[in-house]
């Protein structure tokens, strides 16, 4: 099991959510549960690993979606949390020698849900439920 965290910020009182790039894939801060970890603890240590964010706070308390099966059956638990940072620092992972991810951007909602996979638009889709009270509009950019 993997778990991670759907960071987001408030940018003139609108909603953007962190998303890492590596390769062509954009997923949120996550990484594997390590034996005897508990899964918010794993999803905390790979924010920090992964952006150096060390700022998260659990507004919405730690409740979580997960995703359905992938990458040989692993299965993904994400959590939500807020930062106030507003620049991502992608360090270098010493076993890699470089940074795990390509790049690190604040997407607004939509965005977020046009450019992740198909197993994350249902986590865009509950934390933004979760955060704002209201389903997040249907857009064109959604469809398969």
């Amino acid at each position: 099991m993997s778990a991670g965290v759907v960071v987001v910020r408030s940018v003139d009182r609108k909603l953007r959510f962190l998303l890492l790039r590596a390769y062509r894939n954009w997923d949120f801060p996550k990484g594997m549960v390590e034996p005897g970890e508990e899964p918010i603890d794993a999803a905390l240590r790979e924010v920090q690993e992964e952006t150096t964010l060390d700022d998260i706070s659990f507004d919405w308390g730690v409740d979580f979606m997960e995703t359905g099966p992938y990458s040989k059956g692993k299965i993904a638990r994400y959590f939500i949390a807020r930062s106030k940072a507003d620049q991502i620092r992608l360090p270098v992972n010493p076993e890699l020698g470089t940074p795990e991810h390509h790049e690190a951007r604040w997407f607004d909602a939509q965005a977020a849900l046009a450019i992740v996979s198909p197993r994350l638009k249902p986590v865009v889709r509950w934390a933004y439920q979760i955060i704002t009270g209201t389903m997040l509009p249907e857009s064109g950019t959604d469809k398969p």
